[in-house]
């Protein structure tokens, strides 16, 4: 027994022979080095086998295309299997910030983004037949205090008149209606965010890229990008190819393969938690109208319901620092049964965390530098944007007009002495949870 399952098993919260591993991974297995052997030449290399990259090789791979695809690990290790599967309209900066910065038209083109990817993920589900239990479940965004709320009502009037968003304010005494827990405020609905099973999801990306004529090599790290006279020369660890065209999509797990992007996106790690199978009854309360939910807490929570009702799913950010699943898990746990005391008891079954990436300017990018296309930076809203623009990537590579975005030729941030470690991360991320914190011990008092 090794030390860190020695210590583990003596924590009544872990159940017997946990994991570390996602949950979505019990029904869907990691796939594992994909057959084929390295090509000397490609059309398109892409650099990346999560969404990004799966939702480009489909589309040129369709157009008839030779598409490779390379993952540093097996294909959809990363953040594409490891999320929490919640789908919302992904674009965080308001419509009042991005007019600030970009004028009103190109604002509301970059809000509308997010409601076209969601829309546009559904349909790709639907038209692929991608079994992965995706649902319009809507999403119930909880208020942190009652300061929040009050906030919240106004975004959704200000939401349904200056961009026709529905949504719904909800409050305390209704709170129960959409969700078993006594802490919050009241929140906001919206109707239209919707869930899926990502691992289940991934691997029918990964069936569609395949059934194309893609090849997805996996265990295949990707180790130096040159530009020659007919393209781009890109070395790996079991070879190089020389490629017409490459799309760097490795978002939250970017490197110094590409270091001026590797400047620009800010890796954080998300940590989730599984319950064990809990009564049906007890989900019922907690989970009334089977939503996905977060709050407004700046250290956010995410948590919703496995697709067979039997577990929560609980995640967030549990520590200035990273760490491990043996040691989030148990402060995930302990933020959850805050939120919802009635699982107090309840065991995990399964811990684990993935990566994602932010921007400084907290918008999603998609672009080409020095010949290289890439898309990237979804800030912790990547399931439908990363499809999404995946998709757009690969149509800009194909010289399609389709593959035009409100995002393109947005400037691209970093700032001085980042070169891709957050070393700032820490005391920010210390200070948003005091202040969260602070916040909910003053409604807390006032109630």
């Amino acid at each position: 027994m090794t030390a860190r399952a020695d210590q583990t098993s003596k924590d009544p919260i872990w159940a017997d022979n946990w994991k570390e591993t996602p949950f979505w991974l019990d029904g869907c297995p990691a796939e594992s080095d994909l057959p084929g052997q390295l090509p000397e030449t490609a059309d398109v290399v892409i650099v990346g086998s999560g969404y990004t990259g799966l939702n480009a090789a489909i589309e040129t791979a369709r157009a008839g295309r030779s598409t490779l695809v390379l993952d540093a690990e097996n294909p959809g290790w990363g953040c594409s299997t490891r999320n929490g599967g919640q789908i919302s309209t992904s674009v965080k900066p308001s419509l009042q910030k991005l007019s600030a910065k970009y004028g009103v038209a190109r604002a509301r083109a970059i809000r509308r983004e997010g409601e076209n990817a969601l829309d546009w993920i559904e349909d790709r589900i639907a038209s692929e037949g991608i079994r992965c239990d995706f649902r319009r479940a809507g999403r119930f965004h909880a208020a942190h205090s009652a300061e929040s709320y009050e906030q919240l009502a106004r975004d959704a009037q200000q939401l349904a008149r200056e961009e026709g968003v529905e949504t719904y304010p909800v409050p305390r005494q209704d709170q129960s209606s959409e969700l078993g827990s006594p802490v919050y405020h009241g929140g906001l609905v919206f109707p239209k965010h919707a869930a899926l099973d990502p691992a289940k999801y991934h691997r029918g990306l990964l069936m569609c890229a395949t059934d194309a004529g893609a090849t997805v090599i996996g265990q295949c790290r990707v180790t130096g990008l040159r530009q020659s006279a007919d393209g781009h020369e890109v070395v790996t660890a079991k070879g190089s190819v020389r490629a017409r065209d490459v799309i760097v999509a490795t978002n939250g797990y970017t490197e110094k393969l590409t270091p001026w992007l590797q400047r620009r996106v800010i890796p954080i790690g998300s940590y989730v938690i599984a319950t064990e199978p809990l009564k049906p009854d007890l989900v019922d309360r907690l989970f009334p109208k089977d939503r996905i939910a977060s709050d407004t807490c700046k250290v956010v929570y995410y948590y919703r319901t496995s697709p067979d009702r039997r577990r929560i799913l609980f995640g967030g950010r549990v520590s200035a620092h990273e760490t491990d699943p043996s040691v989030s898990g148990p402060r995930l746990y302990d933020d959850m049964c805050r939120i919802f005391p009635e699982l107090r008891g309840t065991r995990i079954t399964h811990s684990w965390m993935g990566t994602v990436a932010y921007t400084f300017d907290e918008l999603a990018h998609i672009g080409q530098r020095e010949g290289i296309h890439y898309a990237m930076g979804y800030c912790g809203s990547g399931v439908s944007m990363a499809s999404y623009l995946g998709m757009r990537v690969g149509q800009k590579v194909l010289g399609l007009r389709e593959g035009q975005t409100a995002f393109d030729e947005l400037p691209f941030p970093t700032r001085p002495l980042y070169t891709g470690k957050p070393w700032f991360l820490p005391p920010v991320v210390a200070w948003y949870r005091w202040r969260d914190r602070m916040q909910y011990e003053k409604s807390k008092a006032i109630s």
